[in-house]
């Protein structure tokens, strides 16, 4: 095996430790060496929507087969065949297929035609021409490479995946493409003393030619003539018609991804980290004088009474211990603050599954950092995520049952069966429910009914089994118990004033951990609702370590200011407090959807709605987890450093 800067994890991340963004990636698959002339296979795969050409904006979330009766393209001759993909690639929408497209190795064609003349009815049509309105692209793989549009802005040289199905001319009416010019680009290497040749790259060119015409004989000529406009009203014969042209670049085929993957507007996610390291380095130094000043202050002087006798204290001696007691009010909830929360089944489950995604997304984005996830294996890093996920159900299910332990809970088969399904089921159920209007509306995104079942198989073989085996595990473990006793009767809560209210309080702790991942969730939405490629996994990596500080010192700050109030259920409120970054995210999505997003119907509503709300509430739970994590070790932490009789 060859060592360079793709295939060294460690060299590359030390060359390229400035510019995390540009993160390497190890080979997904074997490189397939053809000989000259060798057939090159090209599949097709869905239509994807995109980004409107007049207005900027995306006008739908569903996409379709590609040999959907209404686009009319060719199919081969012995029909389409089904090309093998991964749980993640079907997950995501992907129908790979077989096309009537040949190509061979060197092998420049001029003209070819797909088949002969096909015909759009006005139904056909007027469904096409929508759909070029909304600016959906075709998507075809040649050797694994995704067939792109060369970008024409910020970065000449990046590649952006897919091209368009047609245009709007001048007077806003769709034209149809339905000539495409193939521009493979190829890297020779010799394999066992034969020169051999590589695909390396794939162009295509897209326009809309009339002139296209198929002679008895077979013979295709591709004269440009006028636009082609589908009558919307009547029929229209289309002619459908590709050339290609090879062309030798020095470009290894281990880099050739590279201009996929280019990071678009690096110094836009510069400025965002930088911005948000400042407020993180604020954020943590006020919390650092908070705790280590006032606190410090606070343990000193309420140990330093314990060391007092006060049957010889004096008046004024009283009237001086008397001051410090009022002096803050932390230290006077010593005998509720490891009270038992409300509902502690419910909130012991919901950290457990907290717990279990954020060792995920942390091993998750670690893993595509150092390129382990690599693109050229699609739907690789869903299928990662789904596997990491189940893996972790013995974290989930440990943490879990010590937390719910350490609440004093009794009902533990509760607890072990609870763990993994509740949560999980919940996502199940508005992931069916909402692929239920994916499948009524046609479109190719709908996951069959087979991955369903396999996906639940996966559940209940793996991930329940080992949430079991990590419960089990944590409840024979030594109860994790508070510094200080808790007393018999509960102290009376003083009413909350001001930000310390339950309402305020939320919003404001869960405000900030939302700003250190701003940015970078406006890319992640644009890649995931347009069918790019996101690979920015160095700036995510640095968002997500930000987002775990600020959720942290946030929620600790939070719980200290109940707590001087004597408010001791911080349990919840910590939780809850960390978690309202999920909905910040979910209102992050409903302001895209009112500046970016334009659906016509109430099916696409329904959906954006709905996958954002699921998203919003895994943000929820994740964050919750780290907030009350953060808090418990400060409780435990700042208890533990005073004296109590």
């Amino acid at each position: 095996m060859r060592f360079d800067r793709r295939t060294s994890p460690l060299i590359n991340l030390l060359l390229t430790a400035p510019t995390l963004s540009a993160a390497f990636y190890l080979p997904g698959v074997a490189p397939t060496s053809y000989d000259d002339g060798q057939s090159v296979p090209l599949y097709v795969n869905h239509l994807t929507p995109g980004i409107a050409q007049q207005d900027e904006q995306l006008h739908s979330v569903f996409s379709y087969d590609y040999y959907h009766p209404a686009f009319r393209f060719c199919v081969p001759e012995n029909g389409p065949k089904d090309v093998r993909e991964s749980l993640g690639s079907i997950l995501f929408g992907d129908r790979i297929q077989t096309s009537p497209l040949g190509l061979s190795m060197r092998k420049d064609e001029t003209c070819k035609a797909t088949c002969q003349e096909a015909t759009f009815d006005a139904r056909s049509a007027t469904f096409t021409n929508q759909k070029i309105g909304q600016g959906y692209n075709i998507n075809w793989l040649v050797d694994g490479l995704p067939a792109a549009q060369q970008n024409l802005g910020n970065e000449p040289q990046a590649y952006s995946p897919g091209f368009a199905l047609g245009e709007l001319d001048e007077a806003e009416r769709p034209v149809l493409h339905n000539h495409f010019d193939i521009l493979v680009d190829y890297h020779p290497v010799n394999v066992g003393n034969k020169q051999k040749y590589r695909v390396i790259g794939v162009l295509v060119q897209p326009s809309s030619r009339s002139g296209s015409r198929v002679s008895e004989d077979g013979t295709a000529t591709c004269d440009e003539g006028d636009p082609i406009y589908l009558d919307n009203d009547g029929e229209t014969k289309v002619t459908w018609t590709y050339s290609v042209s090879w062309r030798e670049s020095a470009t290894p085929w281990a880099t050739r991804w590279d201009k996929y993957l280019k990071v678009q507007y690096p110094k836009i996610h510069w400025f965002s980290l930088v911005n948000a390291a400042v407020f993180v380095i604020f954020l943590v130094g006020m919390v650092s004088v908070i705790l280590v000043r006032a606190l410090k202050k606070d343990i000193a002087r309420y140990n330093r009474l314990d060391s007092f006798n006060l049957d010889d204290l004096d008046g004024t001696s009283a009237a001086v211990e008397d001051g410090i007691q009022e002096d803050s009010g932390w230290k006077l909830v010593h005998g509720d603050v490891f009270r038992c929360p409300k509902s502690p089944l419910l909130l012991s489950v919901l950290v457990g599954n907290g717990a279990q995604l954020f060792m995920m997304t942390g091993a998750t984005v670690v893993f595509a950092m150092f390129g382990l996830l690599s693109p050229a294996n699609r739907g690789f890093l869903a299928t990662a995520i789904l596997l990491i996920y189940t893996l972790f159900g013995f974290i989930g299910g440990y943490v879990s049952s010590r937390v719910y332990k350490s609440f004093g809970g009794e009902a533990w088969k509760r607890n072990i069966i609870m763990t993994p399904v509740l949560v999980p089921a919940f996502i199940f159920s508005v992931f069916f429910l909402l692929n239920l209007f994916v499948w009524a509306k046609g479109s190719s995104g709908a996951v069959p009914f087979g991955t369903m079942l396999a996906l639940v198989l996966i559940w209940f073989v793996i991930s329940v089994p080992l949430s079991v085996a990590g419960s089990w595990l944590g409840f024979k473990q030594q109860i994790i118990e508070g510094p200080t006793k808790t007393n018999q009767i509960p102290r009376q809560i003083p009413p909350m004033r001001g930000s310390l209210k339950t309402v305020p309080s939320l919003f404001l702790t869960g405000i900030l951990p939302f700003g250190a991942i701003f940015v970078e969730l406006y890319f992640i939405m644009t890649s995931l609702w347009t069918n790019k490629i996101y690979y920015m996994f160095g700036f995510l990596f640095l968002c997500y370590g930000l987002m775990v500080v600020t959720t942290a010192a946030t929620t600790v700050l939070l719980v200290y200011f109940l707590l001087c109030a004597e408010n001791y259920r911080w349990h919840w409120r910590a939780f809850a407090g960390a978690g309202m970054t999920g909905l910040y995210v979910f209102l992050n999505a409903l302001l895209f959807w009112a500046t970016r997003v334009s659906f016509g119907g109430l099916t696409g509503a329904v959906l954006y709605v709905g996958y954002s709300a699921l998203i919003g509430f895994i943000v929820f739970i994740l964050t919750g987890a780290i907030g009350f994590f953060a808090s418990w070790l400060f409780v435990q932490r700042i208890y533990g450093s005073i004296k109590v009789d």
